[in-house]
């Protein structure tokens, strides 16, 4: 993820809207129960949170896989091996 949008994700204050989901009672009813036992101050936070951990993962996963494209693109032009090899050193 890039520094810009990260630090938009860890703003506090950032503006939120309302989602309407239906979920079975009994996964709301073990939600409540694991909340708190993860440190969250109701189900609603914790619900968000794991939305956020798979939103993040497959973000990154379908950043990895533009980037995998790309290198092989790259050497489908001709591009060698130790070029990419550089220029992914100089970005990480």
């Amino acid at each position: 993820m890039k520094p810009e949008a990260l630090k938009q994700r860890l703003d506090k204050n950032r503006p939120m809207t309302t989602v309407t989901i239906r979920i079975p009672e009994d996964v709301i009813e073990d939600l409540k129960k694991v909340a708190p036992l993860l440190g969250f101050s109701g189900y609603q936070p914790l619900v968000r949170a794991y939305i956020g951990q798979g939103l993040r993962a497959d973000l990154e996963r379908l950043d990895g896989d533009t980037v995998s494209m790309f290198i092989a693109s790259l050497k489908r032009h001709g591009v060698s091996d130790d070029v990419i090899r550089e220029a992914l050193s100089e970005v990480a």
